[in-house]
């Protein structure tokens, strides 16, 4: 225990609280101070300029990663017949109907992303105390609602990435692991920060992103430029 506090405090003394950095030198920082047993997952977040209660300051949306994300999705798919198989093929890891929805009401949750074919939305509905919570509700807005079961199946292993401003107007994903490459994790960071500069609601009044940090799972934060999202 001794050892992983003097790691993080190393780690720490690295980082310049005050600095904002470019992109690059940030990343460099978070890899040089991931230094737990584990790959350590590194993630983004972004203070903005909104407040979510109002319907027109709410962001949200998707983003594909180009290096993936790398952890492993599990993907739970509501459709019928040809769309159930094609789901499956897909690599799909839990596909149903009516089934499917009672198995979630009694208390089964073993996936991170849940897809539904238009017509299923009716069942997927009554599980809206279950999944809205847990921000898994499909919607059309971020793909999760669609009759291309396949490429929805295949962005959700492949990187995609579903982002939701929370109340304090904070937005974070996972933009990959500490065993990454600068460069990879760096084109991930971009990608995202990108995407949420480009969902700005119309009502946002005023600076739209304040603050970015980087961080691993045991490491310190590091700011980010907020040019760096072209904000």
């Amino acid at each position: 225990m001794a050892n992983t506090g003097k790691r993080i405090k190393t780690a720490r003394e690295t980082v310049d609280r005050k600095t904002e950095y470019s992109i690059d030198d940030a990343v460099k920082l978070v890899k040089a101070s991931a230094n737990a047993k584990f790959d350590e997952s590194i993630e983004v977040a972004m203070n903005l300029g909104v407040d979510p209660r109002h319907a027109d300051q709410m962001v949200r949306g998707v983003v594909s990663l180009p290096n993936g994300t790398g952890r492993t999705v599990r993907v739970a798919v509501f459709a019928k017949d040809a769309k159930a198989e094609e789901a499956t093929k897909a690599g799909a890891d839990i596909v149903g109907a009516e089934d499917l929805m009672e198995k979630i009401q009694g208390g089964f949750m073993d996936f991170d992303r849940v897809i539904a074919t238009p017509d299923m939305m009716a069942v997927v509905g009554r599980l809206g105390k279950v999944l809205g919570p847990r921000g898994m509700m499909p919607n059309p807005k971020v793909g999760t609602v669609t009759p291309d079961v396949t490429k929805a199946v295949k962005d959700s292993k492949g990187g995609a990435v579903e982002f939701r401003v929370e109340k304090a107007g904070i937005v974070h994903a996972g933009v990959g692991k500490a065993s990454f490459g600068e460069k990879a994790i760096a084109e991930n960071v971009k990608a995202f920060l990108d995407a949420v500069a480009k969902a700005k609601p119309a009502g946002a009044k005023g600076t739209y992103i304040k603050k970015i940090a980087i961080s691993s799972t045991m490491g310190p934060g590091v700011k980010i430029d907020t040019s760096a999202a072209g904000a």
